[in-house]
């Protein structure tokens, strides 16, 4: 039996993969960023094309370098950027537009009328979300709406929605299959998380037909296979997740309580609540984490839009440094943000404020502010948003969080870790592995083909550094309290 598992990791910025071995230690890692697009304000684009070269180029890459065979490879997982939605040509296979990001925030017009109209509390019942743009319903009403020939096309049934997972089971199958799992159809605001159904009655709000959506089907399990013309071989498709619930599950947050962030090109918390759907009071998401088997596993999530992106912005528009892991030295050359609170707001902003209107601020600079200071508190700003979800969540659910796992890309910053458990006060663990998405949904894809059960996965998990308060609280409390004044300066500036 081959022993080898493959994970594919779409993400926003980048396409990569990971071959995993039969210990689940990756072996192989390629990655390939691709172009973002950004066609007018507030909107951003990926060619679903591109996506998919840029993914096969790694999938390529990986078994090229590994020296593998691609007969060796048991199961694929994949894990998926989620909401960006695809719209494509059943027939011929192409994409009748760009995918539209999820950091897209064209629809937010669209949102607020159907937040005047009464439809909120209908949308959060059924879905577990607000009415935003973050989610893929208004972008496909967009897409039907704005692109010639769109809507007529949907009403005959030639068109297919899918989240960047379907897409690229899609591709991987040669357009034999088109599915999504759980995890990613509860971000579209389409799905009804109690029943387990695509809903009529929201379909019929945003007008889609029920002909372009894929299958839903379990996050682990015999899924798919990928045509042999593809790849060069059939591979079954056993695992899928979307991003911040396989980062969920590779951090082995797998009992009520346990909670993970990833610090991302966004900030994603989310919080295991089992067999419980959380109904949020303060905005926060209820969603599904994964379903294996009969048993699905819910949680609730506070997104937040910008949190390493302020970073690459501090990097690629204003010429800070030349990688964004130099951001920590140059931060640390202050020995505070020198009364500087950046709200990075270059988006709008996600949990728990969800202000299509706002923009990114900068509060307190003086004669004396620095690249340091700005540095420093772009860095802080992140912790600043993590701590507003955390502190909602304690608000809203039975299950008291006194540990913090963390991972992505921004978890090897140790001034940035320090700094969350300070104004957090709860220990931060993070991992021997950061890798926690792609490691997730190779789990998923190694329960799903059998290579692994539970009990290795479970003792799968290792500590790398425990972080703990050493901040005064007085001093914590202070500058959380300053942060709080700068989002109220910052809400709702583009209105």
């Amino acid at each position: 039996m081959p022993k080898h598992i493959l994970s594919l990791d779409q993400g926003t910025t980048s396409s990569r993969s990971i071959l995993f071995d039969c210990n689940a230690v990756a072996i192989s890692r390629e990655q390939k960023e691709f172009k973002q697009g950004f066609p007018q304000h507030g909107w951003v684009e990926h060619d679903p094309e591109i996506i998919w070269k840029s993914q096969l180029e790694t999938i390529h890459g990986v078994i090229k370098s590994s020296g593998i065979s691609v007969r060796d490879i048991a199961a694929i997982g994949i894990t998926n950027q989620r909401e960006t939605t695809v719209v494509w040509n059943r027939k011929t296979g192409k994409p009748v537009y760009n995918a539209i990001v999820w950091q897209d925030r064209r629809t937010a017009g669209f949102c607020k009328e159907l937040i005047a109209s009464g439809h909120e509390e209908l949308v959060q019942h059924k879905t577990g979300l607000v009415i935003d743009a973050y989610f893929s319903a208004t972008k496909i009403h967009w897409i039907s709406n704005n692109v010639d020939g769109a809507k007529d096309q949907a009403k005959n049934g030639e068109l297919a929605f899918g989240t960047i997972d379907s897409w690229l089971v899609w591709k991987l199958t040669n357009g034999k299959t088109h599915i999504t799992d759980v995890s990613n159809a509860s971000r579209t605001m389409l799905y009804n998380i109690e029943t387990l159904e695509w809903d009529d009655e929201l379909l019929t709000l945003f007008e889609i037909p029920g002909s372009m959506l894929p299958t839903v089907v379990d996050s682990s399990g015999n899924l798919a296979v990928t045509d042999e013309s593809v790849l060069g071989a059939k591979i079954p498709i056993t695992g899928i997740a979307g991003d911040q619930q396989a980062a969920l599950f590779g951090q082995l947050c797998l009992n009520p309580g346990m909670a993970k962030t990833t610090y991302g090109t966004g900030c994603f918390l989310m919080l295991n609540t089992g067999k419980t759907i959380v109904k949020s009071n303060h905005k926060l998401l209820s969603t599904i984490g994964w379903k294996i088997g009969d048993e699905v596993t819910y949680a609730v999530e506070g997104s937040v839009f910008v949190g390493g992106a302020v970073i690459q912005w501090l990097r690629d528009e204003m010429n800070f440094f030349v990688e964004a892991a130099d951001s920590e030295v140059l931060a640390e050359a202050a020995d505070d943000n020198g009364g500087v609170y950046f709200v990075p707001a270059l988006t709008g902003l996600g949990a728990p404020y969800w202000d299509a209107d706002a923009r990114g601020s900068i509060f307190g600079i003086t004669r004396g502010t620095t690249k340091a200071h700005l540095t420093r508190a772009a860095l802080e700003s992140i912790c600043f948003q993590v701590n507003d979800v955390l502190k909602c969540m304690d608000q809203d659910t039975d299950f008291p969080i006194s540990t913090l796992r963390v991972d992505g890309g921004a978890a090897g910053n140790q001034l940035l870790l320090q700094f969350q458990t300070d104004v957090s006060r709860i220990k931060v663990h993070k991992p021997v592995t950061l890798e926690t998405t792609s490691l997730g949904v190779a789990f998923l894809a190694g329960l799903g083909v059998r290579l692994w059960d539970m009990e290795f996965v479970t003792n799968s998990w290792e500590m790398d550094e425990e972080f703990t308060p050493v901040m005064i609280i007085e001093e914590a409390n202070r500058l959380v309290a300053k942060w709080d004044e700068a989002v109220k300066r910052t809400i709702g500036w583009q209105e």
